[in-house]
């Protein structure tokens, strides 16, 4: 038995799968696969699978964690192959190793993402959607475990640039905090609609790029 980090992908079609189905999509995956993992004791076991960060619907990833713990001595190399062969478009599977560090540690998620525009892409509109960001304080209504409440954003948003495209987009790059608190990339543009609708894009969506240990270096 052996601890096995996985590093996957889930894009395209496969970001309309809720963190729920994905856990059962991975289990199928596994089964398919002939790859025997742990499984929980009890009345109705289960996979050992803990996730690093759980993705929200709607938003990609190129850096997703999962790990589980291997029931035989295969090598951690032919272990993505297998499980590629056997996963739905969009779930891809990019290494496997033995895991040295500790989801808790993940401090930040860089991410990047798109504004589309109705052909008003400008400098002055870049100028202010940095200058809105540059506030003391972002405070929007977020929805809770217990119900909605004013959440201040700004804390949670540690680096973020916004650069043209074409006359219909800009990209958006930031680093926003992982845990303690959760920000979810999304909350930028949610903050424009609900506080700055002037510069809010038409539509918008974010890609998470890699995970951050606190000193900057990517999470592995």
């Amino acid at each position: 038995m052996r601890k096995c980090r996985l590093v996957f992908e889930k894009t395209g079609r496969a970001k309309y799968i809720s963190h729920l189905d994905l856990m059962h999509t991975m289990e199928r995956i596994f089964v398919r696969a002939g790859v025997d993992i742990v499984h929980t004791q009890g009345f109705n076991p289960h996979p050992y699978m803990v996730f690093a960060l759980p993705l929200s619907v709607c938003t990609e990833s190129v850096c997703e964690l999962v790990d589980v713990q291997i029931e035989d001595d295969e090598s951690f190399d032919e272990i993505p192959e297998r499980l590629n062969e056997k996963s739905p478009e969009g779930i891809k599977f990019k290494k496997a190793y033995e895991p040295l560090t500790k989801f808790k540690d993940i401090a930040y998620i860089d991410a990047e993402g798109r504004f589309e525009y109705d052909g008003r892409v400008s400098e002055n509109l870049l100028d202010k959607l940095s200058n809105f960001f540059k506030k003391d304080e972002i405070v929007i209504k977020k929805k809770t475990k217990k119900g909605i409440k004013d959440t201040d954003i700004k804390p949670g948003i540690t680096d973020i640039i916004f650069e043209k495209a074409d006359d219909n987009t800009v990209l958006v790059k930031a680093r926003v905090t992982a845990q303690n608190p959760t920000t979810n990339p999304d909350l930028i543009a949610t903050a424009l609609r609900e506080l700055e609708p002037d510069v809010a894009p038409d539509f918008s969506e974010f890609m998470r790029m890699a995970m951050v240990f606190e000193d900057g270096k990517k999470f592995s």
